[in-house]
């Protein structure tokens, strides 16, 4: 189970964040009143997709013993609401035509992109 603990006081909008023994800072960008202090909600959210696809990727490649050199991965949200989509483009080197489509395909089922395509549910309290 992964745990973590978010807090904020009273500077717009810098939320410190720990998980699992280690910290970052959200905020928001100063155009939505934030100070540009950290990673953005949704800059989170993608970066939380691309780690979970490089891994997963890597992992599988180093499995099937290919010569994966290097992966980029591009990501980008844009829309709004219920029309919000995020494309992905992968750039591998040192693999085949074969082994880049396979990893395309491996991609579509990494966790962090099967719990967004199918949602989650979230339960919120009171403490």
């Amino acid at each position: 189970m992964t745990r973590a603990h978010a807090a904020i006081g009273q500077t717009p909008y810098a939320t410190r964040i720990e998980v699992n023994g280690r910290k970052l800072t959200a905020d928001e960008p100063e155009i939505l009143g934030g100070k540009g202090a950290g990673f953005a909600p949704y800059d989170l959210l993608l970066s939380s997709l691309a780690a979970c696809t490089a891994i997963t990727l890597r992992m599988y490649a180093d499995h099937k013993g290919w010569p994966l050199e290097s992966l980029d991965i591009d990501l980008s949200l844009s829309g709004a609401g219920d029309q919000r989509h995020i494309r992905r483009v992968l750039h591998p080197v040192g693999l085949d035509a074969d082994q880049a489509a396979r990893l395309a395909l491996v991609a579509e089922r990494t966790p962090v992109t099967l719990t967004l395509k199918s949602g989650i549910a979230i339960a919120t309290s009171l403490a």
